[in-house]
C-alpha cells in the first residue's frame, strides 16, 4: 500500500493534517488499511481492536504518529478509558470511524443464540458506545463521526439475519445521530460498502452458506473487489464531511432502489432456497480471524496469522 493522500496541503477546511482520528476494527481488513491512509494524509491515528498485536505491528508501520489501544468495544468502561488515554496520548479526536464489525452466516433457525447476539452487539452497541465516549470530543472540535456499514443495511438479504439487521441499525443510529448533534456543529456519515477482499470476506467464501448467497446474487452485487478504493473514499469522504459514501460508487442506485430491493430479493431467494429442500445449510460461526478474535466463547486469543505490512 502506498501513501494517496497529499500531505503537503495547507491546513484548514478539509485536510487531516495534525489532527487526531480514532479507527475502531483496526487490526486488519478495512480497518487497518484506512488507518493507513489517514496516517498518509497526516492524521495522528488512534488504533482500536481487540488484537493487541496486530495493532501494535501496525502502529509500528505508519508513516505519521499513531498509538494503540487493546479494547472491546461492547465494554463501555475499556472504551472511556480508552478514550481518556487517547486524549493524552495524542490530543483531543475530530475524527471517530466505527468500523468495527463482526459477520455470522446461516439460517435463523441453524444459528446458536450467543454468536448471533454478539453479531449485534458489537456491530450496533459497539458503534454506540464508540460515538459516545467519543462524542464529548467531537463537540469541542465540531468534528466528524464515520458510521460504517454495507449494503446489508439497503438490501437485506437472507442466511445474514443479525448482520442485515446490525448494519440497518447502525445505519438508523447514525441517522439519528446526524439529527441530534449537526445543530452542535458534528458530521456525522454513514459510509456504504459492497464485498471487499478481506480476511474476513476470504473466510465467508469458504463456508457453504455463503458461497450459496454469492452464487445468486446478481452481478455486479456479487463481485468482491479490491478494498484500496472502498479505503480511498472513506478518507475522502472524512475529508469532505460527506453524509453518504458509496463504494462502489454503483450503491447509490441500491440507495435510491432500496424500497423495491427487499421483495425483489424475497422472490428470488423464495426460488434458490426451495431448490435446495429440507436440506439446511450450517451456520458459519463467526468469521474469520477477527471474528475468533470477538468470539467470547474463546478462553485465549486466535493463533496470530501473518501479519503483511500495510506498505507492502
Amino acid at each position: 500500500m502506498t501513501c494517496h493522500g497529499r500531505r503537503d496541503r495547507p491546513g484548514g477546511f478539509g485536510t487531516l493534517e495534525g489532527r487526531v482520528a480514532v479507527v475502531t476494527g483496526a487490526a486488519r481488513g478495512l480497518g487497518q488499511g484506512l488507518a493507513y491512509e489517514l496516517s498518509c494524509r497526516g492524521a495522528r491515528v488512534a488504533l482500536v481492536g481487540l488484537e493487541g498485536g496486530r495493532l501494535s505491528r501496525l502502529a509500528a508501520d505508519l508513516p505519521g504518529v499513531a498509538a494503540h489501544w487493546t479494547v472491546d468495544v461492547t465494554d463501555a468502561d475499556e472504551l472511556a478509558t480508552a478514550a481518556e488515554d487517547v486524549r493524552r496520548t495524542l490530543g483531543t479526536p475530530s475524527v471517530v470511524v466505527a468500523n468495527a464489525g463482526v459477520v455470522l452466516g446461516g439460517p435463523l433457525l441453524e444459528s446458536p443464540a450467543d454468536p448471533w447476539r454478539r453479531v449485534i452487539e458489537v456491530n450496533v452497541v459497539g458503534s454506540a458506545l464508540t460515538a459516545r465516549c467519543f462524542l464529548p470530543d467531537l463537540l469541542r472540535t465540531r468534528g466528524y463521526y464515520l458510521q460504517v456499514t454495507s449494503m446489508a443495511a439497503l438490501a437485506p438479504a437472507p442466511l445474514l439475519t443479525a448482520y442485515c439487521a446490525s448494519k440497518s441499525g447502525a445505519e438508523a443510529f447514525a441517522h439519528a445521530l446526524r439529527a441530534e448533534v449537526l445543530h452542535r456543529g458534528v458530521g456525522v456519515g454513514v459510509a456504504y460498502l459492497n464485498w471487499a477482499d478481506t480476511a474476513m470476506i476470504r473466510a465467508a467464501d469458504e463456508t457453504e452458506a455463503f458461497r450459496e448467497l454469492r452464487a445468486h446474487l446478481p452481478w455486479p452485487a456479487s463481485v468482491v473487489h479490491d478494498p484500496a478504493p472502498y479505503v480511498r473514499a472513506m478518507a475522502r469522504g472524512i475529508e469532505r464531511r460527506s453524509v453518504h459514501v458509496y463504494a462502489p460508487p454503483w450503491l447509490r442506485g441500491a440507495q435510491v432502489a432500496r424500497a423495491l430491493l427487499p421483495s425483489v430479493v424475497a422472490r428470488r431467494s423464495r426460488r434458490v432456497l426451495a431448490d435446495r429442500g429440507e436440506s439446511p445449510l450450517p451456520p458459519t460461526g463467526l468469521l474469520g480471524p477477527g471474528g475468533a478474535a470477538a468470539d467470547p466463547s474463546r478462553t485465549g486469543r486466535p493463533d496470530p496469522d501473518p501479519y503483511t505490512s500495510p506498505e507492502e
